[in-house]
């Protein structure tokens, strides 16, 4: 019978080895951001707002619980997720998040009364009307996401970039931002620019990851 114990706890302290790699809202971030595609420490730093030093730490804690792994790339370690099972995982906490946590509910009711938000629309209705030229999709992630998976087309025009390029958006069509999830806030700040700009424009509400997973065709500029 203590072997039988032995062994359960060997396993659970196995498993909380997971759990402590995610009590951190910047691991999850950096989990996040390497769904979208493969980065390095540096870009990782910048998308995250953290020093590559401390991004550095954080990337070997996910890899010690086995939910990252690296390869070398020139002078450039790239990180990517060690499979997908990993983004399910993360996908299951928000969803336990979202039911248990009210604080989480009332942030989330507060997201879905956005005024900028896209009424709710089909899949397929909004990939139709922008075959037909009746709505222009923007993808306003960086660059590197939107070369390894985009909505089909969707132009690209990062945010930091946008107050740039308007001259490449239409005006006299309806623009739909995206990012990366319904919980990706850089589309908001996108429609808000466009708005003030005087573009008619309004937030998709879900990202790259969501079209994937309702088995919407996205494109890729990398080759395979």
């Amino acid at each position: 019978m203590d072997t039988a114990y032995q062994f359960r706890d060997h396993l659970n302290r196995e498993f909380a080895r997971i759990g402590k790699a995610l009590a951190s809202h910047k691991r999850l971030e950096i989990l996040e951001l390497l769904h979208q595609c493969p980065k390095s420490v540096d870009t990782l730093a910048d998308n995250t707002g953290m020093s590559p030093a401390n991004t550095s730490q954080h990337l070997q804690i996910l890899r010690g619980a086995g939910l990252v792994q690296s390869s070398r790339d020139g002078t450039y370690i790239i990180y990517r997720l060690t499979s997908e099972l990993v983004y399910d995982l993360l996908r299951m906490l928000r969803q336990v998040a979202e039911t248990h946590l009210a604080e989480v509910d009332r942030a989330l009711q507060k997201l879905h009364e956005n005024p900028q938000a896209l009424e709710k629309v089909d899949r397929d209705q909004l990939a139709d009307m922008v075959r037909a030229g009746k709505v222009i999709l923007l993808d306003v992630r960086p660059a590197d996401e939107y070369a390894a998976a985009h909505l089909p087309r969707a132009i690209s025009i990062p945010l930091d970039q946008l107050e740039l390029h308007l001259d490449r958006l239409p005006r006299d069509q309806q623009i739909v931002a995206y990012c990366r999830t319904p919980y990706c806030l850089i589309s908001n700040m996108a429609v808000s620019l466009l708005r003030r700009k005087g573009f008619t424009a309004a937030v998709l509400g879900e990202g790259v990851s969501e079209w994937q997973e309702h088995g919407q065709d996205v494109e890729s500029m990398l080759e395979h």
